[in-house]
C-alpha cells in the first residue's frame, strides 16, 4: 500500500517570521564577540562596521554558522521552530552541500533588486524565492 503525503510548502509569512527569529538569534551570539573585539566603540558608532576585521568576522562566521545548520539540521533555529526544512526540490532529500552554499550566495541575489526575489515566495507555486530556484531547493513542512 502506497501512501500518497500532500507537500506542504514554508510560504512566506512563516518563513519571514523564522528569518526575524534567526536575526534576533545571530544578534543575541554576534554581539559579545563585536564587544570582546571592538569594546563599547563598536555600539556607538554611526559606522556600519568597525573595519574589515569586523566585516570578515561576521560574515565568515554568518556563512559557517548558516551552513552548518542547513547541513546538518536542514533548517536554522528559526525554520525549526515552525517546522521548516529545507529539501532538494526534485527529490525531497536533504540538498547538497554545493546547494546550500549556491543558496546561501543566492540569497545576496534575492535581496539586491529590493527584496524581490524574497517576496517571490509569497507568489510562486512552490514557495521557491530566487535563491531556492537557483539552488534547486525548497522550504517545506517537516512530516507533512
Amino acid at each position: 500500500m502506497t501512501t500518497i503525503t500532500k507537500i506542504k510548502y514554508g510560504g512566506f509569512w512563516v518563513r519571514l517570521c523564522a528569518s526575524m527569529i534567526d536575526l534576533l538569534l545571530w544578534i543575541i551570539i554576534i554581539s559579545p564577540i563585536l564587544w570582546e573585539t571592538y569594546g563599547n566603540a563598536n555600539f556607538y558608532t554611526t559606522a556600519f562596521m568597525m573595519g574589515a576585521t569586523g566585516y570578515l568576522l561576521t560574515s565568515i562566521l554568518l556563512f559557517l554558522t548558516v551552513i552548518l545548520f542547513w547541513r546538518f539540521k536542514s533548517a536554522t533555529p528559526g525554520k525549526m521552530l515552525f517546522k521548516l526544512i529545507i529539501v532538494d526540490s526534485e527529490t525531497l532529500q536533504k540538498p547538497s552541500t554545493k546547494q546550500l552554499v549556491l543558496r546561501y550566495f543566492g540569497c545576496f541575489i534575492s535581496i539586491i533588486p529590493f527584496c524581490l526575489g524574497f517576496i517571490w515566495v509569497a507568489f510562486d507555486r512552490r514557495k521557491q524565492g530566487w535563491h531556492d530556484k537557483l539552488a534547486g531547493t525548497v522550504v517545506i513542512r517537516k512530516n507533512a
